[in-house]
């Protein structure tokens, strides 16, 4: 463990579609022996001297990144997802030569920068998609101003990601209208996550009516 390293007990980690792309070599960059996993929540057990923002029995979470150059700057305006010398949770060569390893594992040691704290009334279960999923739609949300009460919010298709974007939505106090070419969907996204408008993608007439809302935006 480094001084600046957080030494964490995995007890959760989310699934990642990324993950199975990465097992069997979808993308041609597999490094084997791998251990996936890049949604992780679990406990601190131990903090290094030079760690500040965390102490044993914190409960945190670890998503896609575990370090990087921290001097580029990328990293000096909190993008490190853009920093040439990003090194992924897992499949990735970290600055010492060793291979990392994922959240289908016991523990993890990571750099504090790369720690995020939960808070207490949520579970840790419940939160580790966020690690991946959340962030992917919470972050262009906050960055490109898409969470404005009142504002309508499209969201096209109800995947893995389009849950989590209505959840937000609502959450900020957007209308929200689900976009998609399954019908059967609609029962799920206006009574369990509490979509304001659902339209099939099939359907020509309801498109319009999603264009003419469109225009209407003006925030």
């Amino acid at each position: 463990t480094g001084d600046d390293d957080v030494v964490i007990k995995i007890l959760y980690c989310g699934i990642c579609h990324s993950d199975l792309h990465s097992i069997k070599n979808d993308w041609k960059n597999a490094k084997y022996p791998m251990i996936p996993g890049h949604e992780i929540a679990g406990e601190v057990t131990e903090a290094g001297k030079n760690v500040t923002k965390f102490k044993a029995g914190d409960r945190v979470g670890v998503g896609c990144m575990v370090n990087s150059c921290q001097s580029c700057e990328s990293c000096d305006k909190g993008f490190e997802n853009h920093c040439p010398g990003m090194i992924f949770t897992y499949n990735s060569v970290d600055r010492d030569g060793t291979l990392t390893y994922g959240g289908y594992s016991s523990m993890v040691v990571v750099h504090e920068r790369f720690v995020v704290r939960f808070p207490d009334a949520m579970p840790l279960d419940k939160g580790a998609p966020l690690l991946c999923a959340g962030i992917t739609v919470y972050s262009p949300m906050k960055y490109h101003g898409l969470n404005v009460p009142g504002m309508h919010l499209g969201v096209l298709g109800l995947g893995g990601l389009g849950h989590v974007a209505v959840k937000f939505g609502k959450a900020f106090g957007m209308k929200v209208t689900v976009i998609s070419s399954s019908p059967g969907k609609k029962q799920e996204a206006l009574e369990r996550l509490g979509a304001d408008a659902f339209v099939v993608s099939k359907d020509a007439d309801e498109m319009k009516v999603c264009r003419r809302v469109r225009s209407s935006n003006k925030t």
